[in-house]
């Protein structure tokens, strides 16, 4: 059985950092393309940050690239993202996803961690 437990979200504020972790069981982590997505307030769900399965590629969607990034520890069948920078439009629910390619087409996803940017 396939799980993705995301953590780490909470209030920050303007300029603050956050790091997110999920930690995945079920399936072969070393093996899958790992991926960060969110749904701000209202909006469609969109893709963040992807990795791929040995750390070799990873992909940053405009609004957040040279703020956001994303690590994986295969020994620990983790994914992070670590956010720095933040701003109130990163507000959102941030979603842990499998499989795919860093661009998307994921086959599972997480239950997300809510990540509220606000002074």
């Amino acid at each position: 059985q396939v799980t993705l437990v995301e953590s780490g979200g909470g209030l920050a504020q303007p300029g603050g950092s956050l790091r997110l972790s999920c930690v995945a069981s079920g399936f072969t982590f070393s093996s899958a393309a790992m991926s960060w997505a969110r749904e701000r307030p209202g909006k469609r769900r969109e893709w963040v940050s992807g990795i791929n399965s040995d750390t070799s590629d990873t992909y940053y969607t405009d609004f957040v690239k040279g703020r956001f990034t994303i690590t994986r520890d295969n020994a620990k069948n983790t994914v992070y993202l670590q956010m720095n920078s933040l701003r109130p439009e990163d507000t959102a629910v941030y979603y842990c996803a499998k499989g795919g390619s860093v661009y998307g087409d994921p086959d599972y996803w997480g239950l997300g961690t809510q990540v509220t940017v606000s002074s």
